[in-house]
């Protein structure tokens, strides 16, 4: 008895499948398995405006950026104000201005340690994002 495939269902036939038929099948399997097309591009400079910003996700990297941007100003107070305060210097010194030698290495030094922080706060949010299997 042979076999043949009827929309994607095996089914025992009595009768010989023709090669019309086996034809037919395949022409069928292969409409299934062929990807629609993609859909036409939005017309219009709002469709592609909008479409840009969906495809791209430009509203999260700017979200983040602000973000980023206000961490950054916030850590970089702390560390001037609250943090670097605590290093003892000679008396009548400030730390933006101090220098060894002559270098200037205060604002450097309220830079660098902003930096390590801001890094740190980042490395933090990267691994509760991970974990919580946030992308």
């Amino acid at each position: 008895m042979p076999l043949t495939l009827k929309s994607g269902l095996c089914t025992i036939l009595s009768v010989p499948a023709s090669n019309d038929d086996i034809l037919e099948e395949l022409k069928a399997i292969e409409k299934l398995l062929t990807p629609a097309p993609a859909p036409p591009t939005p017309k219009g400079f709002a469709n592609e405006f909008k479409a840009f910003l969906e495809q791209y996700k430009v509203l999260g990297l700017a979200v983040a950026f602000i973000l980023g941007v206000y961490l950054g100003n916030l850590v970089k107070a702390l560390v001037a104000d609250l943090i670097l305060p605590i290093i003892p210097l000679p008396p009548g010194k400030d730390i933006d201005t101090y220098m060894v030698g002559p270098f200037g290495v205060g604002d450097f030094a309220v830079n660098l340690v902003t930096f390590i922080i801001v890094a740190l706060v980042i490395f933090g949010i990267v691994k509760v994002a991970a974990r919580a299997k946030i992308t």
